[in-house]
């Protein structure tokens, strides 16, 4: 692109100086001495590097808007995940405290089938006495029974 600066302007000396204007030639060789046409040159160079620098920026506030949707988005994710794992450490709390409840209740029936057992156990030696008292009476009857029918 400097080039084209430089052509245009290099191409208009030429002509300058092939019409014979003296004052011309020595205003542009003092301008080329100068060096406007690389600062012109320079300038537009400056101004593409501006445009591309704010192309730059444009892609990296894009960019940082994806990230930004991106992040939102897991945010969100995150907060449902949470709140389902709440919902689930609940589920838990409440399945222990009915474990701990039917715990409760199998100590309280374990507890009432003992008795049940020792009152078995009880009531079996109770009867056990009653069989022995019977049997010793009808032993007793049985003697005396003998005792008559033998005479």
């Amino acid at each position: 692109m400097f080039d084209k600066f430089k052509n245009e302007e290099g191409g208009e000396l030429v002509e300058e100086r092939n019409e014979g204007v003296k004052e011309t030639s020595s205003v542009t060789e003092s301008t080329s001495q100068i060096g406007i046409g690389e600062l012109i040159g320079k300038r537009t160079k400056l101004e593409e590097a501006i445009d591309y620098v704010g192309l730059m920026i444009k892609n990296l506030k894009d960019k940082r808007t994806l990230l930004e949707k991106d992040i939102e988005e897991e945010s969100v994710d995150i907060k449902n995940l949470k709140e389902k794992l709440q919902k689930v450490s609940e589920y838990i709390e409440e399945e222990n405290r009915g474990i701990e409840e039917l715990v409760n209740k199998r100590k309280q029936v374990e507890n009432e089938a003992d008795e049940v057992g020792s009152i078995i156990n009880s009531l079996r030696e109770k009867l056990s006495s009653v069989d022995r008292v019977i049997d010793d009476e009808g032993s007793k009857v049985k003697k005396i029974k003998e005792s008559r029918d033998s005479p």
